[in-house]
C-alpha cells in the first residue's frame, strides 16, 4: 500500500473533525490514516461505516472496504451440524460477562498467524467503549471455563463485530448463532462483517455494495440496546 496517496487525509490526534468521504478509498478500502482511538473517533467511525484496522508499529489506518461482508439476521440458519453443537456439547451462552477475557483470547496468537491486529491499545479503546455500554460481548462456556466468544459494538440496531475466537470445536460459531438469536429478540436487522473470511462466509455472510452498506446504517444515531447486556442472557 502506497501511503502517500493518504497524506491529505491525515487528521490530527485530539480533534473529532469528520472522516474524509467514502468514496476516497482506495481500491482495497483504506480510507485515512492518524488520529485516536477515543471513544467519541471510534463512534464517529462506525456511524459513518468505517472501522480502523492496523498492525503494531503503524500509525492508525481507518478502512471502509466496497463491497462490504455483512450478515442479515433475519436470513442466518445455523447449519446443521451447527446445531447439533448448540444443542449437544453442553456449551452455556452468556453476554457481557467476560469482554475482558474475550477480547484478551481475540488478540491471542493463532495458528498459522505471527501476530494479532489487536494492540494494547486497541484493547484499551474497546474495553472504555465497553465501560460506556457500547461494546459487548458474547461467551460460550464448558462448565467454568470461557471456550469461545466475540465482541463488536451496538449501535441503533446494527451491530459491528470485531473479532471471535475458539478454544473447542464450533465454539465462536455456537457464540455467534446465539448472539445472532438475542439480535433478533431486539429487532437488529444488520451484522457488520467487515471484510470476507471463510470462517465468516460459512455462517451465511454475503457482500453488499458499500452504498448498500450505508443505507443500512440509518439507525446508527437511535437510541438501541445499550448498557451491560448480561441481563439478555
Amino acid at each position: 500500500m502506497d501511503a502517500s496517496n493518504l497524506i491529505h487525509m491525515q487528521f490530527g490526534p485530539t480533534s473529532l473533525e469528520p472522516f474524509p468521504p467514502l468514496t476516497a478509498a482506495t481500491e482495497d478500502g483504506l480510507l485515512a490514516m492518524g488520529g485516536d482511538l477515543s471513544p467519541e473517533r471510534l463512534v464517529l467511525a462506525y456511524q459513518s461505516g468505517i472501522f480502523p484496522w492496523f498492525s503494531p508499529g503503524d500509525p492508525i489506518l481507518w478502512w471502509a472496504p466496497d463491497p462490504r461482508c455483512v450478515i442479515y439476521p433475519k436470513k442466518f440458519k445455523p447449519s446443521r451440524s451447527l446445531t447439533k453443537s448448540m444443542r449437544n456439547k453442553g456449551y452455556r451462552f452468556s453476554l457481557d460477562q467476560a469482554f475482558d477475557q474475550v477480547i484478551h483470547h481475540c488478540a491471542g496468537e493463532r495458528k498459522n498467524q505471527p501476530g494479532t491486529w489487536i494492540t494494547h491499545d486497541m484493547r484499551a479503546a474497546y474495553i472504555e467503549l465497553h465501560n460506556l455500554g457500547i461494546a459487548h460481548s458474547a461467551e460460550v462456556w464448558l462448565e467454568d471455563t470461557l471456550v469461545g466468544g466475540l465482541y463488536g459494538l451496538a449501535l441503533g440496531n446494527v451491530f459491528f463485530g470485531e473479532s471471535m475466537f475458539s478454544h473447542r470445536s464450533d465454539a465462536s460459531k455456537v457464540a455467534f448463532a446465539h448472539l445472532v438469536q438475542q439480535l433478533l429478540d431486539w429487532e437488529f436487522t444488520l451484522i457488520d462483517c467487515q471484510v470476507t473470511s471463510d470462517h465468516i462466509m460459512s455462517l451465511g455472510a454475503e457482500e453488499i455494495p458499500r452504498t448498500q452498506f450505508m443505507k443500512g446504517l440509518e439507525s446508527v444515531n437511535q437510541h438501541g440496546i445499550s448498557s451491560n447486556w448480561g441481563k439478555g442472557e
